[in-house]
């Protein structure tokens, strides 16, 4: 456990991040999921717009981001 008043606040506000990156991470995850699973103009938008946020949130690499975009642009073209 920490023991300095500054180690204790940065634990907190560590644990709100975290949470806050869970958050974004699952979002992130559905909308991908959603896509694979019924590829069409809106559910991509919509997985486009949850990864944008993610990686400007610094959630996910900026290369993660891109490459499931290439990905999921390439299943939404072919169906």
């Amino acid at each position: 456990m920490p023991i300095t008043k500054q180690a204790i606040k940065k634990m907190r506000s560590d644990r709100r991040r975290t949470d806050r990156n869970a958050n974004t991470r699952e979002s992130v995850r559905s909308a991908v999921k959603l896509v694979r699973k019924s590829p069409n103009a809106k559910n991509l938008a919509k997985a486009f717009m949850m990864l944008d946020k993610a990686t400007n949130r610094h959630v996910i690499h900026k290369n993660t981001s891109a490459r499931l975009k290439t990905r999921l642009s390439k299943l939404a073209k072919f169906v």
